[in-house]
């Protein structure tokens, strides 16, 4: 699991909570038990929901990642040392179920990274294979469907966006193997970013325990509505110290719905470059507010430019909900399609106004090879277009020793075809591999050359 590490100083603390206190916190919990004592409980809420967590564990081979070389000691001990061959590993994580009918399960990339054989148990001790239908290591999120499975049951979501800090919050995983653990907590910040962590960063952060296992599990409301996807922990010694991150629910299910329909996400890009607001750049634009994105540079021909947004320009809101941050906006950018229209609230000069902005397709785009074939670990995948205007499938990245790269493929190569049949995109790559054929033709395009690569 990705974490942080901080230097923390112990404080000592002592709060008195009055009956006042007390009784008002009680009074918005859950009811009591019938015929007991008047203990407020999460028991009611928590037998409604369990059934739609489950423990995922998966088994597969990674090999390490390329140890890096500090240019000042490659004369002492040469380049980057090559990666190691691949190992066997298994690990265990949590997942949640979204669509009982089709068996479908939100989980986190991390958790089915490298994954060569994913399987479900069920609360009620019920063990299933699953399959992967798509991941995105950018949010971190992954969708896999349990195989005939019957009898399940599905959470229902709540509107992530209607949170507040204070909030009652519950997260129930698979922490270090321990299923259907539940632990409790509040909402203790929203649209958490900056933790250097890799890809999108628009946390819930809580208070609620969470550790090793629980990526993929949910947090819940009081209701037992989904309100975050558990992903990260700052753990100084390793373990839980109160502080956990989960991706907002909101942003999660518009995920699952891309890749139940296209097995990968497609992103929509404004076509601007821009930074956190600060007391700085407030001062500099004589504005009044050091919340929103600020604007430092338009992309020629953009949806942005087309719109009318100017470098300077300070967004506040999108689609009429405000925008706190940077980060917020290229998270919520970042998992909208390419094509939808959008309503960015502006500050210029001072002055509000608003306009409407197409989204490009984002360039940066991209997914683990593996994802889309096992056999490739070890390659970047976008989209993409040769010069002749060929469609295709562009490796952005092939890393030394890897099995993509001992299939001889190179950065930069085109995917135009597999097994005979022309392929314009990755989603039509992977419908070609749906029958999992146990020898593939690459058809690749290199620079002028056209060759066929076999694998396995």
């Amino acid at each position: 699991m990705k974490k942080q590490t901080l230097l923390l100083s112990a404080l000592a603390l002592s709060v008195g909570l009055t009956f006042g206190v007390a009784s008002q916190v009680n009074a918005s919990l859950p009811a009591q038990i019938p015929g007991q004592p008047a203990l407020p409980s999460l028991a009611p809420m928590l037998e409604k929901v369990l059934p739609a967590v489950v423990s995922v564990q998966v088994e597969g081979t990674a090999a390490a990642p390329t140890q890096k070389v500090p240019e000042e000691f490659k004369k002492f001990f040469g380049e980057d040392m090559p990666p190691s061959e691949a190992q066997p590993f298994e690990g265990l994580g949590s997942g949640v179920i979204i669509n009982a009918e089709k068996g479908y399960v939100l989980t986190n990339n991390h958790v089915i990274n490298h994954a060569e054989k994913i399987s479900v148990q069920l609360n009620d001790g019920r063990e299933f294979d699953a399959k992967l239908i798509g991941g995105d290591d950018q949010s971190d999120i992954a969708l896999i469907q349990i195989q005939k499975a019957t009898g399940l049951t599905q959470i229902a979501v709540a509107d992530s966006d209607k949170l507040r800090v204070g909030d009652f919050a519950v997260a129930v995983g698979n922490p270090f193997g321990l299923g259907q653990t539940a632990t409790s907590g509040i909402v203790s910040a929203l649209g958490r970013s900056g933790l250097n962590l890799e890809g999108l960063e628009n946390f819930i952060q809580t208070d609620a325990s969470i550790n090793r296992g629980n990526s993929g599990g949910a947090l819940l409301n009081l209701n037992g509505e989904l309100i975050g996807i558990n992903t990260a922990i700052l753990a100084p010694s390793g373990g839980s110290v109160g502080i956990g991150f989960a991706i907002p629910s909101n942003m999660a299910q518009t995920l699952a719905k891309q890749l139940m329909e296209f097995g990968e996400i497609k992103r929509g890009m404004l076509g601007i470059k821009g930074t956190e607001m600060s007391a700085d750049i407030a001062k500099a634009f004589n504005l009044t507010t050091q919340r929103g994105a600020f604007v430092s540079e338009v992309l020629p021909q953009s949806g942005s430019d087309k719109a009318g947004v100017k470098a300077g320009d300070v967004i506040t809101s999108l689609n009429g909900k405000n925008i706190s941050s940077f980060a917020e906006l290229r998270a919520k950018i970042a998992t909208t399609e390419p094509g939808t229209v959008v309503k960015l609230g502006l500050l210029r000069d001072g002055k509000p106004l608003e306009v409407s902005v197409t989204l490009d397709k984002s360039t940066a785009s991209s997914a683990n090879a593996e994802l889309v074939m096992p056999a490739l670990q070890g390659a970047t995948l976008s989209d993409g277009q040769l010069k002749d205007g060929t469609k295709g499938i562009k490796l952005d990245s092939v890393e030394k020793g890897t099995p993509a790269a001992q299939a001889g493929l190179h950065k930069d190569d085109f995917i135009i075809g597999v097994n005979r049949e022309k392929v314009t995109s990755i989603a039509e790559m992977r419908k070609v591999l749906e029958s999992k054929p146990d020898v593939i033709a690459l058809h690749i395009a290199r620079g002028e050359e056209s060759l066929y690569l076999l694998v396995r």
